[in-house]
């Protein structure tokens, strides 16, 4: 389809045209704001202010390529190559996942925790981290705690430490595998947070494509033989990498939360779990305090 002119209204136009069938007209036009403001620097505001504007061909370029890219299926963070989290921005590429408004409750919970009223005294691990979200947030409203985080993907620490200098913290990373032989630092933690792989392969068949075919399976999906083998593991790693009275945060599968709960109290490690109901009322997160 050709684009009847420069104009922000006819670029949405054409949005609208080959993309009405994948995304309904709220998500679609927000998506649009996403895009003006990348290529444009323009506000939400100033995108409709500017709708019936011109603009030069080398943006409207950019912006419809952008459209093409959605119908093909591409999550527009990846397009964007960056995506909102909390209060801060990102960057993503597809080694690792968008991050989830899910996870933003995790860490507004461990920001908002009373543990957190002494930031000055605390370690936090997070394990599994992917973009380096979870842990770069939390040092930026934390900003007297030492932070770290782990994963197995190199490609996925790259990413993690290139949003540590745009987001201006200290964070460290470090690559590890917590299945196999687990050693990282001869401290305890003062927290322990993680939101590991907890999707069913057998779950795969009932998620959108725009998941299956753009977001890494490293970090989604887990053998349906064992869905919270990672969740045991860091629980066991507790007993030892944990400080006394320090805390555990999970982000967990709805369908196995008890389970998860039911080994960390099986474990005789903690005097305290608690599950916890994110915003559409699934039990969503652990929340555990240590002996």
């Amino acid at each position: 389809m050709k684009i009847a002119t420069n104009k922000l209204s006819d670029l949405y136009e054409f949005y609208k045209s080959e993309l009405s069938l994948i995304y309904d007209e709220g998500e679609l036009y927000s998506i649009f704001e996403l895009v003006c403001e990348k290529y444009l620097n323009y506000s939400k505001t100033q995108v409709t202010q500017y709708f019936n504007e011109n603009i030069n061909q080398s943006n409207l370029i950019n912006i419809y390529n952008a459209g093409v890219e959605l119908k093909k299926g591409t999550p527009i963070q990846y397009i964007l190559k960056e995506a909102f989290f909390y209060d801060l921005i990102f960057n993503v590429s597809n080694e690792v996942l968008i991050p989830r408004p899910e996870t933003e409750e995790l860490v507004d919970l461990i920001i908002k925790s009373q543990i957190a009223n002494n930031p000055n005294t605390i370690t936090i691990l997070d394990i599994g981290t992917g973009s380096g979200c979870i842990p770069i947030t939390l040092k930026k409203h934390l900003p007297q705690a030492k932070v770290f985080g782990i994963d197995i993907s190199e490609q996925a620490l790259e990413v993690a430490k290139s949003n540590a200098i745009k987001n201006n913290v200290n964070v460290e990373f470090i690559k590890q595998d917590i299945l196999s032989n687990f050693l990282i630092l001869n401290s305890n933690f003062s927290i322990i947070v993680s939101n590991p792989p907890y999707v069913l392969n057998s779950e795969a068949q009932q998620m959108d494509a725009r998941v299956l075919e753009h977001e890494p399976h490293l970090a989604l999906f887990v053998e349906d033989n064992d869905p919270i083998i990672f969740y045991k593991r860091i629980i066991d790693l507790c007993d030892k990498y944990l400080e006394e009275k320090g805390w555990l945060f999970f982000e967990l599968n709805p369908m196995y939360a008890i389970d998860v709960k039911n080994y960390a109290n099986d474990s005789k490690i903690f005097n305290f779990t608690e599950i916890l109901s994110d915003m559409s009322g699934k039990q969503r997160f652990l929340k555990a305090q240590k002996k």
